[in-house]
């Protein structure tokens, strides 16, 4: 999408002329020009809210300003993922300064194309959209012979006397794949909401002569001149050099001391992030580097850092994943399975030690405003982590495979950690529901007294929940013996529930033929181990609870009575459907 300033003055004249005489002829309700609102757009899968060029993003002025960093990622994911219309800010005298920034003669020629009758909607959806109502042909011819009253009448009669047109098929959005079943939401977001899809022959880098300036505050050690010229300098077209962005993160947001030259060292790579994402051949930050941020405590700009990362690899798995061309990501070069799996156990590595504290957090003698920053973040931390999991199982030809490697990695980390809390922050943070899957089915395996050659299905589910046996010993937080067993229903219930998302969702298929499956809305392919029916539920319900009221010897808890309900109610559901 180009950035396009406002119409001239003399065409929103006539519109407003033309537009108050149409409403005195009775032809419609009185128009209030200062209450127009333009129509939404559907993007080409871009998830971000779109606008034209404002203030923050093609005004260096305001964009350099210090802007509080959003901490409510869920939310805002959720408001980007859910809609598919975003709406554009009526144009105002506020704003229209503002888009002088942009190319006049773009906005010129996207007039003239509005205007052509080539380029007019072909279907009520087209109709809508941004400009077409705020940008008619300046001048529309009228029969001076005919009688103004005559000839409001005439089209009145004409408008009633026209069949409706019967309604169109709904174009399928492409915006909408991001929402397949394989990603729901993205644990980052940019700080810039402004989502310019930039054509690339107009993409440039930054000047040469605006280089050097920035060079000499680089020299000079002036960190915040550097900051300050980049926010000026970087437009949706002009891109810094990839030597500058790697100088701005290690530099400047891996190296400074103060919150608001972090703040603002983020903020600016956000910006170039949004204009122009990171590539494999323009990314400013290495696996090395990475590794030496998450093993290193003291850096104030860590969690910004990872951040920051994953939203690099974020944009650039979803670009290629439109392309179809995975094997060219980001993600291919540092998250496979195929080509790096040693990158992929240390993202495991980092996530148990931020689910455990280990390696995120300090010796209290030596506690610091960062280290209470880090305890505030770690919940985040295992959000982002979790992100590159998911995307480590993803980004190769074939989920399946991937799963296995990661998931046997993943098994003694788990059985290993000590307290319920955190085995189940573990696994409730784990956004691949297919890992999920077979993790778990790997802990029961490890639970059962007699191992079951089935695969995972709905009949091997009711096998754990009749051979389950507590043979891992949680000793650490004096769990007591129904807790143990109310962990273990817990995790079924888990199992189960991730089960059912994988098989709905064609989770065990490949990215590109799973777009096409629920593109197609085709019906997922059941296992002849999934065919119990609810005689079988409820004879191997009545037998756990009569094993497990003579293990505990006395009455069932109320909690246990509730997950055994909730069980024996989910996999009724699981065969209905």
């Amino acid at each position: 999408m180009q950035c396009a300033s406002p119409p001239s003055l003399p065409a929103l004249v006539d519109i407003k002329r033309e537009r108050k005489e149409v409403a005195d002829q009775g032809l419609g309700a009185p128009w209030d020009g200062a209450h127009e609102e333009t129509k939404g757009t559907h993007l080409e899968g871009y998830f971000s809210p779109v606008s034209s060029c404002t203030r923050s993003v093609c005004d260096p002025e305001l964009s350099s300003s210090t802007t509080t960093i959003n901490s409510d990622l869920g939310s805002l994911a959720s408001l980007l993922l859910d809609s598919d219309v975003f709406s554009f800010s009526p144009t105002s005298s506020n704003s229209s300064n503002a888009s002088l920034d942009c190319s006049v003669a773009e906005s010129r020629s996207t007039c003239q194309q509005r205007e052509d009758p080539e380029h007019l909607p072909t279907s009520p959806a087209q109709s809508q959209s941004p400009g077409l109502s705020s940008c008619p042909p300046a001048s529309t011819p009228r029969a001076p012979e005919q009688p103004l009253l005559e000839t409001s009448n005439s089209v009145l009669t004409a408008v009633k006397q026209e069949p409706p047109e019967p309604a169109k098929p709904r174009p399928v959005n492409k915006a909408w794949l991001h929402k397949l079943r394989y990603f729901r939401r993205t644990p980052v977001h940019h700080l810039f909401l402004q989502g310019v899809v930039q054509d690339e022959e107009s993409r440039q880098p930054i000047p040469s002569r605006k280089l050097s300036m920035v060079s000499t505050t680089m020299e000079e050690n002036f960190p915040k001149g550097t900051l300050q010229f980049l926010m000026d300098f970087v437009s949706c077209h002009h891109y810094p050099p990839k030597e500058i962005v790697s100088h701005v993160i290690r530099n400047i947001l891996l190296s400074s001391e103060t919150g608001e030259m972090l703040k603002d060292a983020y903020m600016l790579l956000m910006k170039i992030q949004m204009l122009h994402p990171a590539t494999t051949t323009m990314v400013g930050w290495d696996w090395e580097l990475l590794r030496y941020v998450m093993e290193e405590q003291t850096l104030p700009g860590r969690f910004l850092f990872l951040q920051y990362v994953v939203q690099t690899l974020e944009d650039d798995f979803q670009l290629n994943l439109r392309l179809r061309f995975l094997q060219k990501s980001i993600a291919k070069e540092v998250l496979s399975c195929d080509r790096c799996f040693s990158n992929v156990k240390e993202v495991i590595e980092w996530l148990v030690a931020a689910v455990t504290g280990l390696g995120f957090s300090q010796p209290r003698k030596q506690q610091s405003p960062t280290w209470c920053l880090t305890l505030v973040l770690w919940p985040r931390v295992v959000v982002l982590l979790q992100r590159m999991l998911s995307i480590a199982v993803e980004v190769d030809r074939s989920p399946n495979c991937s799963t296995n490697k990661i998931a046997d990695v993943i098994f003694p980390y788990l059985v290993n950690i000590p307290l319920r809390s955190q085995r189940e922050a573990f696994l409730n943070s784990m956004e691949s529901q297919l890992l999920r899957c077979k993790v778990l089915e790997l802990l029961f395996h490890h639970s059962c007294d007699m191992p079951a050659s089935l695969p995972l299905s709905l009949s091997k589910i009711l096998y754990f929940l009749g051979r389950h046996s507590l043979l891992l010993q949680y000793q650490v937080d004096h769990e007591v013996t129904w807790q143990r067993w109310d962990e273990m229903l817990q995790h079924l219930i888990l199992l189960l529930t991730s089960y059912r998302n994988v098989v709905l969702g064609h989770l065990r298929r490949s990215l590109s033929e799973r777009m096409d499956l629920i593109i197609s809305n085709a019906k997922p392919q059941l296992q002849d181990n999934d065919s119990i029916t609810p005689v079988d539920i409820e004879l191997h319900i009545k037998d756990f609870s009569s094993r497990l009221l003579q293990i505990l010897g006395k009455p069932l808890p109320s909690q246990l009575k509730d997950k055994v309900c909730m069980l024996q109610a989910l996999l009724l559901t699981a065969i209905s459907t």
